[in-house]
């Protein structure tokens, strides 16, 4: 049997794990109790998930979290993350769960909670649930005070209704675009855009699935590679696109049928940002490409590089206003502009990316030739937590010349290249970034992974 630690992840993120091998009803009421109490006062609260199996039964026992604190609870069904933020909004609600594991296969799922106004927890609100879950001091109602369920159909229209009001829609009719839902929540979302407002998307795995989903649900150059990109150019699309599970991510393909880094994602979208005048900063994580940092500079621009993590995001968010900031995101695929405050949103950055072709009056391939080469390498190795500091040591010990940050594990930077090792907060893993302008930094990249990998079981 796989170790618990394996399987589980308790953090400042949330609740993830492996469903029944680590992940259990137990953890998700205890969870779900948690945040109910912190919540305080009665109030409504969104939830929605996403369509795998285990996600049902997630739901009951959030559902029952929730109503025995004396919340009402306003279930969504199946629906994208991004819709859930949208609906907390719109229904001036205290918060939200989303039920599902975005880039994990089926056998995962996770919890993710959100505030008042649609936006992540901070870090402090985080730690204060998970000491909230972890001395199990739970408050619930008595018999004439626990809450109300009830369902709410409108909430697609409604996340639909906000994105017309952003985005030219009738003008990026003429664009062709092959979208990979990988059986995934993005569906429902597209498959309504093209019956209600005329887009030509040709979606590919939309039959939303529970048990094992068509390929790795990732959004990775390499998962765009063998899945999205062989087939633009067959069907003779525009652009092609790749949506993790519950919609927040994203990474494409040319029309060329050339995969893309899922780093451009941000890149791309900051540079229209930018270019249009939406802010001046540009708040991203340190395992994100240093390309930011030349769009950023060709605007007059600035990066503010965070530690990894939505948790971050949000405390940094705090500190500006929306008109300061042009883009918030990760090289993930997972972008937040101000417009959608608080949503990482992966329909809104496939639409922002058409809109910026349509504008320019360029293909997807000839925006992305404008930018200066930049070769990107990702890799995980589980490790146990006890080494870390170890590690992290004999890293700095083996490049003593280059420049160390220890703000969010350990990052080197050199010139011309960079490299990033941390404890993911999602997996049981220690993952590796490494990152060089014009040629591929194989040799950097192999060495640390040789490293990484000595201190693994």
């Amino acid at each position: 049997m796989a170790r618990p630690g394996a399987t589980l992840r308790i953090s400042p993120v949330g609740l993830r794990g492996i469903v029944g091998h680590g992940l259990t009803a137990t953890h998700v009421l205890d969870f779900a109790a948690a945040f109910a109490t912190f919540m305080e006062r009665p109030g409504r609260v969104v939830i929605g998930r996403d369509p795998r199996v285990s996600s049902v039964m997630m739901r009951e026992g959030v559902t029952g979290a929730l109503l025995a604190a004396g919340h009402e609870v306003i279930d969504l069904g199946i629906v994208p993350t991004p819709v859930i933020q949208h609906a907390i909004r719109q229904l001036e609600a205290a918060g939200g769960v989303s039920i599902g594991a975005s880039h994990n296969s089926a056998e995962w799922n996770a919890l993710k909670f959100f505030t008042r106004g649609g936006s992540y927890l901070s870090s402090s609100q985080s730690e204060e649930l998970l000491d909230i879950y972890h001395l199990r001091k739970f408050r619930f109602a008595g018999h004439d005070g626990t809450g109300r369920r009830k369902e709410e159909a409108g909430a697609i229209e409604a996340y639909l209704d906000a994105l017309a009001a952003e985005f030219p829609l009738e003008k990026l009719r003429r664009f062709r675009v092959l979208v990979d839902c990988t059986n995934g929540t993005s569906g429902l979302i597209l498959r309504r855009m093209t019956e209600r407002f005329g887009l030509q998307l040709i979606l590919i795995n939309e039959a939303l699935e529970g048990r094992a989903f068509v390929h790795e649900p990732s959004t990775t150059k390499k998962m765009a590679e063998l899945q999205l990109a062989p087939l633009v150019r067959t069907v003779g699309a525009d652009a092609g696109f790749l949506f993790d599970i519950d919609s927040d991510r994203v990474t494409f393909a040319t029309e060329q049928g050339e995969a893309a880094s899922e780093e451009l994602v941000q890149v791309v979208i900051a540079d229209e940002m930018l270019e249009r005048g939406c802010g001046r900063m540009v708040l991203t994580n340190l395992s994100s490409t240093a390309l930011l940092e030349e769009v950023a500079a060709r605007h007059g621009g600035q990066v503010v590089r965070l530690p990894v993590g939505r948790q971050a995001v949000t405390d940094a968010l705090a500190g500006y206003s929306m008109e300061q900031v042009a883009v918030a995101g990760e090289g993930t695929g997972a972008v937040m502009m101000p417009q959608f405050p608080y949503v990482y949103d992966g329909i809104a950055a496939m639409l922002r990316m058409l809109e910026r072709m349509e504008r320019r009056g360029r293909t997807l391939s000839e925006l992305i030739a404008d930018y200066p080469a930049y070769s990107i390498l990702k890799g995980k190795i589980p490790v146990r937590t006890r080494f870390v500091p170890e590690l992290f040591d004999e890293l700095e010990q083996r490049w003593p010349e280059a420049r160390a940050n220890r703000r969010d594990g350990l990052r080197l930077d050199w010139e011309d290249r960079w490299v990033h090792v941390r404890v993911s907060q999602t997996e049981p893993v220690i993952r590796v970034i490494c990152e060089q302008r014009g040629g591929t930094p194989r040799r950097l990249f192999d060495a640390v992974m040789d490293l990484v990998r000595s201190y693994s079981e």
